[in-house]
Parts: C-alpha cells; sequence; structure tokens
C-alpha cells in the first residue's frame, strides 16, 4: 500500500511524470525547493511545464524512500551551490580577493568582487557570490575550523 498523495515515475526520456490520486497525468514535472537554503528538505512544489503547481511536499523526508530518491535525484541534477567546509587561503583582506577553499564538491577557488557579495543568513550561515555569479554557503561558520573562521572575520 502506498501512502504518498501521488505516484511519480522517469519517463523514456528520463522527465519525472507526476500522476495524482484521481490518475491525472503530468508530463515533465520539475521539483521547485520553497525555502533552498534555510529549509531545504521543507516546503517543495512539484510544477508542471507550465509553472503550475500539480503537488505539494510539506516535507521531503516524509516521502516513501522511491519517491523522495526520485525527487533528489532531479534537484541535484540542477542545482549547483557547493558548501564551504574549509577556507585554504585567501590572496588579500581587501577585494577583489582570490579565495581557495575546500567545498563538499572538491577544491577550488575564486574571486570575491566585493565584500557585499557575502550576505549572512540565519544561524550562522553565510551566502557567498563570487564573481562568476557562482553561489557558495556556508552552512554554519562557527563550525568551520579556526583558520577559516579567522579568514573570514576579516570580510565580515
Amino acid at each position: 500500500m502506498n501512502d504518498a498523495p501521488f505516484q511519480l515515475e522517469r519517463d523514456a526520456h528520463g522527465w519525472l511524470v507526476l500522476t495524482t490520486a484521481d490518475g491525472t497525468r503530468h508530463q515533465g514535472v520539475v521539483p521547485v525547493r520553497a525555502f533552498p537554503i534555510a529549509a531545504p528538505n521543507e516546503g517543495l512544489s512539484l510544477v508542471d511545464g507550465d509553472g503550475r503547481e500539480v503537488a505539494w511536499v510539506d516535507a521531503l523526508d516524509k516521502l516513501p524512500s522511491p519517491l523522495r530518491t526520485l525527487i533528489t535525484e532531479d534537484l541535484l541534477s540542477r542545482e549547483f551551490t557547493p558548501v564551504i567546509r574549509r577556507i585554504v587561503s585567501v590572496s588579500t583582506f581587501s577585494t577583489p580577493s582570490i579565495w581557495q577553499v575546500d567545498t563538499d564538491r572538491g577544491t577550488t577557488r575564486f574571486v570575491l568582487k566585493g565584500e557585499e557579495d557575502i550576505r549572512r543568513l540565519s544561524e550562522g550561515s553565510l551566502w557567498i557570490t563570487d564573481s562568476h555569479g557562482i553561489q557558495f554557503i556556508v552552512r554554519n561558520r562557527r563550525a568551520l575550523d579556526r583558520r577559516s573562521r579567522r579568514l573570514l572575520e576579516r570580510f565580515l
């Protein structure tokens, strides 16, 4: 027996197809996070090709595993927000500066154009945008190692 309010599958082209409880099929469904930074696993809308919401998910964790897996795979294929785990070096304490960081996607370097490109979010999180518009996140700056915190605080 299925507890989900809808069914979800991939078609032959790899698109998500959502079938509601009344049997209505929606081709090319795309999951969209309502709060991608503050609550990435809560509040998720499934929208059709015209951008209309066809289903709402209160919490991704409460979905049955097969549905959760399909939605997570689709989100990961479209989202790119590396999580900074450590700041290795900063070229200068004025901007622009070149940062070398370790992220959940590997080591990288980016240019920070100005201090205004570091935005404070809730509970110690930071959103850092590089010179190319790529957005990095620091989930909890207090959880960074001591050296990383010291380098980061020069810009805050």
